[in-house]
């Protein structure tokens, strides 16, 4: 017996052996950081100087779409020389490189946490390094929003909504927080709200219009914005003719994105009660569903007075693109 567990002991050391030369995983720590907020890796000349000036100008532009100036990533500078540990872990991270390098622009994912996003510029004078920011905006800030939109997504997933019922009647499959509760649910239409404090609220709407209902070509978000204007009026309408409509002289801006490989309409502007003193900012997606002839419409508003809405438009956005189409 005791030769037999030897033998048996010397087999499980090779097996460990030969796992462990097999095993190269990496395996990184999580990632950390408020969302939305870029650590900005730069000695302190080049952040104080033109190339800082840039990079502020670029990703704390305002937001489209909100009542007042609110930026679209918050930053904060790490020096070169502290960028490790702890600070390495950040979620999205910009790396400036400057020196005796060529001008390029890198995208890298998980190099030093996980998830992580980390964008490299290098150019060996400022001119080069700006020059690589202007060209490649639109890049960066895609690839940090769909991280900071992943995360949030991850957030979300913790503990859902139970809307199977109107999963169902609109044919899709959407996580939406718990803290939600549906109000209305009438004709495949579907009015979402969350409360937030002294009457502020985060709502959703949901519902299909017909393909035809939105045209494509300059008249596009004409057609949407009245879309909208119809949907609140007769099935959210309030008291004594009192109604929602899109703000004429606060003009809606569009843009085309992609929502579960499917095309799709966002357009950010901002809503007003007519008839009444109430006001705040929307984001509206029409999503392309040609198999079902029909545009799947999911619109997110805020009420919220006085409190910065940002990231309240930012959680409705992140809700709206986890929607997939069965």
């Amino acid at each position: 017996m005791k030769a037999f567990y030897t033998v048996l002991f010397c087999m499980l050391l090779l097996a460990c052996g030969d796992k462990k030369e097999k095993d190269t995983t990496i395996y990184l720590p999580a990632s950390n950081g408020n969302l939305n907020t870029i650590s900005v890796v730069a000695d302190n000349v080049v952040w104080e100087d033109k190339v800082g000036e840039n990079i502020r100008h670029i990703f704390a532009a305002p937001l489209n779409g909100l009542p007042t100036e609110e930026p679209m990533f918050n930053m904060r500078q790490i020096p070169t020389q502290v960028f490790d540990g702890f600070a390495a872990r950040s979620r999205i991270v910009l790396k400036i490189e400057k020196g005796n390098v060529e001008a390029t622009t890198k995208i890298v994912h998980e190099a030093f946490a996980k998830p992580q996003t980390v964008v490299v510029v290098g150019g060996k004078t400022d001119q080069d390094i700006i020059a690589q920011l202007e060209e490649n905006k639109a890049k960066i800030i895609d690839a940090f929003t769909k991280e900071e939109v992943k995360e949030k997504q991850r957030r979300i997933k913790l503990s859902l909504l139970k809307d199977e019922v109107m999963e169902n009647k609109l044919g899709i499959t959407i996580n939406i927080p718990s803290v939600y509760r549906i109000t209305k649910d009438e004709d495949n239409f579907f009015w979402i709200r969350k409360n937030l404090s002294n009457s502020k609220t985060m709502e959703l709407m949901f519902y299909e219009v017909p393909f035809e209902t939105i045209s494509k070509g300059d008249s596009t978000i004409m057609d949407i914005v009245k879309m909208r204007d119809e949907i609140t009026k007769t099935k959210i309408p309030g008291e004594d003719g009192i109604y929602m409509a899109v703000e004429d002289s606060y003009a809606p801006s569009m843009f085309k994105t992609i929502i579960d490989n499917k095309p799709a309409y966002e357009v950010r502007g901002m809503w007003l009660m007519q008839g009444f003193t109430m006001a705040g900012p929307f984001i509206t997606y029409a999503i392309e569903d040609k198999i079902n002839n029909r545009y799947l419409i999911a619109d997110g508003y805020v009420y919220a007075p006085s409190l910065e809405k940002r990231d309240y438009i930012f959680e409705l956005e992140s809700i709206i693109k986890s929607i997939k189409i069965n």
